[in-house]
């Protein structure tokens, strides 16, 4: 899933196994990064609610009733409703049935759209294999984001120890000021992660409790976070290793 439509070509090569899973994870934990490795990897497709809002936000055209509600949510700020996201995904259900597997990120979030998933992935005659839970203690998220900084004119994003600009206050690409956004401020950090933290807290039981949790320390480089991740998902399915349908890129 690129931009909200499904990306894949039949002539591509075709993962002995296919892998359907789910991603959770806080903000900063580098669930984004991970699911596009993993992605690639596996040859699966990457359905990720973020890009299917995005590009509602983008069309002119073409856009489906649910689309619609769930832009009208999105423009007065409020967070769109379990069953307008639920359509969302059920109108997008071909990727679930492609034979290479698929990645869901951002969805579900909460255990309402979970119900609804097992609900559809029964309908389609398909078995979610895990649930991969990244995990990081709050100082390090709160390290990682409030050290994010976003250029005021291409809004390009870079980090003060991760990825600092060439000349400190200054975007790399425009030359424009960077700043530090207010929901990246170290209060602010911890205020969402509270509220993930309560609301997605019911969620990681709903999975835990039907056995497909599968919990990912997120400490460490992207790449150590990934070979993490293939190493959990063989320990899971040993009669099944995790292959790759494309070759890993090195770090």
């Amino acid at each position: 899933m690129r931009g909200g439509a499904c990306e894949w070509n039949p002539a591509d090569a075709t993962p002995a196994r296919p892998w359907r899973l789910v991603l959770l994870g806080a903000p900063g934990v580098g669930k984004g990064t991970q699911a596009e490795l993993l992605a690639d990897h596996l040859g699966a497709v990457h359905l990720s609610t973020g890009d299917l809002f995005r590009a509602a936000k983008q069309a002119d055209s073409a856009r489906s009733a649910a689309m619609e509600e769930a832009l009208q949510y999105m423009r007065r700020g409020e967070l769109v409703p379990d069953d307008i996201v639920i359509r969302l995904v059920e109108e997008r259900r071909a990727c679930l049935r492609l034979p290479c597997g698929f990645l869901l990120d951002g969805y579900p979030r909460t255990v309402a759209q979970a119900e609804a998933l097992d609900r559809l992935l029964e309908r389609e005659g398909l078995v979610l294999d895990g649930v991969l839970d990244y995990e990081l203690p709050l100082d390090e998220v709160v390290r990682r984001l409030s050290g994010r900084r976003t250029c005021a004119r291409c809004q390009a994003v870079f980090h003060v120890d991760t990825r600092p600009p060439r000349r400190e206050g200054v975007c790399d690409h425009c030359g424009g000021p960077l700043f530090q956004r207010e929901d990246d401020r170290p209060e602010a950090v911890r205020v969402r992660m509270e509220v993930y933290q309560r609301s997605t807290a019911p969620l990681i039981d709903y999975y835990r409790q039907r056995k497909l949790l599968i919990p990912v320390p997120a400490h460490g480089t992207p790449q150590e976070v990934f070979a993490r991740s293939l190493e959990l998902l063989n320990g899971r399915h040993p009669g099944a290793a995790v292959t790759a349908a494309t070759p890993i890129s090195a770090a």
